[in-house]
């Protein structure tokens, strides 16, 4: 028997060490600064099942897959009670079965027709969301899928393999789940798959998903940084980069300093870059993201009413953050940077005020119509920044920015806007590969003059109903044309109830997306925008 052993308590460490490295104030939380127990199940991968035990899940493309279970000695009893139920076999489809064998439970789970990687990972992760509550240890047996199938059922089941109660005392004082086998005839083809790319995946997205759970009192743009500089400890090719408020006022950035003065905590831009041996030449691709720690609105502030899921308003930043570190952390041939414009956005007597007139760092003023658009603030700084210190090959920004895209979009996908349609395909072909929906939508030459000021170069919030697209118009002013660049609005994805693969809170959307797109990158030309729409 082939069995090799991989962990994926990594997240889990980090977490701790984020903990106890974070300033006093964190840790004054008492038991809310304790992080919780590990959640993730040990991986191991085999030729072979042991003893049955536990849970084992059967991974079904059809009726035929269950000829190939040889050595399982309850064929019979699970077709059965499958034909009895009429199971489709359809994909992420489930039935749960008891009292079959020596198995505590038996979990099928459809796979659909032949499908890609990302169907299996979404399949994987409707069975490790099904798996929350049996602690024993989990088998799959998985005959049929090879080992690169069999990696990526194994990713999936991590990512849905999530809890969201970490400041419970039940989850602190757990112990960790059992293990789990993934049974496949290759099996050091798939722990060699999965050691490659999909452990990394599974870390990432626990990281971005606990930090954007976090509450306010506990994540904010110090510990922030924090956290990230935890999880990223010891990862080779990784520098990272902060400025605080005094290096930020040498460099002219006026608008995310102005945008952090309502709040005692203090406005960061952190800056993590991740350059893989075998990386192409050229500049690096640049990931900003938004990262308002909480968001009350400011001097224009929120109703009251779920106030309290403004924690996460930092889901860009976090995103961002998550999708460079799955790619460190597999050591990918890739050159990628990634900014997080972090800021608590509160109101005193000393926050930014509705008509103040603010500097960005290009010289460019803004006059402020609402002190609650901050999203596109902070970014207009954080992004002159990064053209002019990185020299991207590209930019793509990422935020929790507008209701509006809601309104055009559902809860289905993302809003995608760019002035250049060769970086626009590339990002709509890595949402194809991953099932994370992206939706291109118009950058119109009306929205300039919808933005336009009497006062100023330019206001923060758009004139008629296209609020997603004066938005990203916004944005894209404090980018050069020349520069290949891509605004994702994410504020419908990011966060939200659960489902069959989540639990309430934090999706981790776009992380998956964005190392998509950077391991497919191909460059893009520079030049006049060709896009706009």
């Amino acid at each position: 028997m082939i069995s090799v052993r991989r962990s994926l308590l990594v997240a889990a460490s980090a977490l701790a060490l984020a903990a106890a490295s974070a300033p006093a104030v964190a840790q004054s939380q008492g038991a809310a600064g304790v992080a919780a127990a590990p959640s993730q199940r040990a991986v191991t991968f085999a030729t072979e099942a042991s003893t049955p035990t536990g849970v084992v899940v059967l991974p079904l493309r059809s009726v035929a897959d269950l000829d190939a279970l040889t050595g399982f000695a309850d064929v019979e009893a699970v077709r059965r009670a499958l034909t009895s139920a009429g199971f489709g076999y359809g994909a992420r489809q489930t039935l749960s079965l008891r009292g079959i064998g020596g198995w505590d439970r038996i979990l099928v789970l459809g796979l659909g027709a032949e499908g890609s990687a990302s169907d299996l990972q979404w399949s994987g992760a409707v069975a490790g969301r099904s798996l929350m509550s049996d602690t024993g240890a989990v088998t799959v047996l998985a005959p049929a899928l090879s080992g690169e199938q069999a990696a990526a059922l194994t990713t999936g089941f991590g990512i849905g393999h999530y809890r969201s109660n970490i400041h419970q005392a039940s989850a602190r004082n757990a112990a960790a789940p059992g293990g789990l086998t993934v049974v496949t005839p290759d099996a050091a083809a798939a722990e060699t798959a999965f050691e490659a790319r999909g452990a990394g995946l599974v870390e990432a997205m626990t990281w971005v998903r606990d930090i954007s759970n976090e509450p306010a009192n506990i994540v904010y743009p110090e510990t922030f940084v924090e956290r990230t500089r935890a999880a990223f400890q010891g990862v080779p090719g990784v520098s990272i980069e902060v400025l605080d408020v005094a290096a930020m006022e040498r460099l002219g950035m006026g608008v995310i300093t102005a945008a952090g003065r309502g709040s005692a905590r203090p406005p960061r831009l952190l800056v993590v870059r991740y350059e893989g041996a075998g990386a192409p030449e050229g500049g690096p691709i640049a990931l900003v993201g938004k990262g308002i720690t909480f968001d009350t609105g400011g001097i224009s502030i929120k109703p009251g009413a779920n106030m309290g899921n403004m924690k996460m308003d930092m889901s860009g930043a976090a995103s961002v953050m998550g999708a460079t570190l799955a790619l460190a952390r597999s050591a990918a041939p890739v050159n990628v940077v990634a900014v997080a414009a972090l800021v608590e956005n509160m109101p005193d007597g000393a926050a930014m005020r509705p008509g103040d007139v603010l500097t960005a760092m290009n010289g460019k003023t803004i006059e402020v119509i609402s002190t609650d658009a901050e999203g596109r603030l902070v970014l207009s700084d954080a992004l002159v920044w990064t053209e002019r210190n990185m020299e991207p090959a590209a930019i793509v920004d990422v935020a929790t920015l507008t209701g509006a895209v809601g309104g055009a979009l559902g809860d289905d996908y993302a809003g995608l806007f760019s002035r250049h349609d060769a970086l626009a395909d590339q990002l709509t072909a890595a949402s194809g590969a991953t099932g994370e929906g992206l939706w291109r939508l118009p950058l119109h030459a009306s929205y300039a003059s919808d933005t336009s000021s009497t006062i100023a170069d330019i206001k923060n919030s758009g004139d008629g109903g296209a609020g997603a697209g004066t938005g990203a118009w916004f944005i894209g002013e404090f980018v050069s044309r020349e520069t290949p660049w891509a605004h994702l609005d994410i504020a419908n994805m990011a966060y939200g109830g659960a489902n069959d693969w989540k639990p309430a809170g934090s999706a981790g959307f776009g992380v998956r997306l964005l190392e998509q797109f950077v391991r497919d990158w191909r460059p893009v030309a520079r030049g006049v925008a060709d896009g706009g729409r």
